[in-house]
């Protein structure tokens, strides 16, 4: 369940959000949204794929964090492991909702920080303070506001990349097979990757249009973090080794389902 409410410092005062890395507050997803420019940061540690909307068809990039639903291979009894989590798990249980506001008779969506308030990171005993004792932001509020305005801009410049990646057909779906240590099969499908072949095979004129835009570089990140999907791989058989993961004889993973 989600409760979404536009922040304020009288109603929200003693608001706090626990940090804390772990399950039990939410990260167990197997997949996070992404966007071109954090390819550059996420590409360290994660698999860039991307997802098509079943319906609508249209196209979302996303860091893979594990190899089946409510699996996240990066969260350990310590936290978790890897320098960099992606904004997207930060900035939980925040988001960008929208307010209808008057401005010279005419109404317009504002941009409003809001808070999901059926998260269990929402506490007022313990974590980190959303306002000052007399009313004020916090300093992580306005890191978090931060983060929030960056996600925002982020998700809107996006758009035209994906819809660039599916004119110059850079996109292609695939499937992994692939035997587990303990000798279960496990399927990953759902997924689209950028299309190697079809970049190599780009004219002189679709490179430069890219790479005005500040895409190429973008393309080329997502392609190098694909060797993480072996990082992930033995992520998942060291798991299996230490018996945290229980496994079927056969597992399908589908990011559509």
């Amino acid at each position: 369940m989600t409760r979404f409410q536009p922040l304020n410092n009288v109603e929200h005062k003693d608001l706090k959000i626990i940090t804390e890395r772990s399950a039990r507050y939410g990260d167990d997803v197997w997949y996070v949204p992404t966007f071109p420019t954090e390819f550059r940061q996420v590409q360290r540690h994660y698999p860039i794929f991307f997802v098509r909307h079943s319906k609508t068809g249209e196209v979302m990039a996303v860091a893979l964090l594990g190899l089946e639903k409510g699996e996240n291979l990066f969260l350990t009894d310590e936290g978790w492991d890897a320098s960099y989590i992606p904004l997207n798990i930060l900035r939980q249980p925040l988001l960008v909702g929208y307010q209808e506001q008057q401005d010279y008779g005419e109404t317009v969506r504002e941009p409003v920080v809001s808070v999901d308030m059926d998260s269990p990171r929402v506490s007022e005993q313990e974590g980190e303070s959303l306002f000052l004792e007399h009313g004020g932001n916090s300093d992580y509020l306005e890191h978090m506001s931060g983060m929030l305005k960056l996600l925002l801009e982020g998700s809107h410049r996006a758009k035209a990349f994906y819809e660039l990646l599916d004119e110059y057909g850079l996109l292609e779906s695939f499937v992994l097979d692939a035997q587990l240590d303990d000798g279960s099969e496990h399927r990953l499908s759902g997924f689209h990757a950028i299309r190697e072949e079809g970049v190599r095979k780009l004219n002189a004129e679709q490179l430069k249009d890219l790479n005005d835009r500040g895409y190429l570089e973008a393309i080329y990140m997502a392609i190098a973090s694909q060797s993480h999907l072996a990082d992930l791989m033995e992520r998942k058989n060291w798991n299996l080794r230490l018996g945290t993961v229980s496994q079927d004889d056969e597992l399908v993973s589908d990011a559509t389902g």
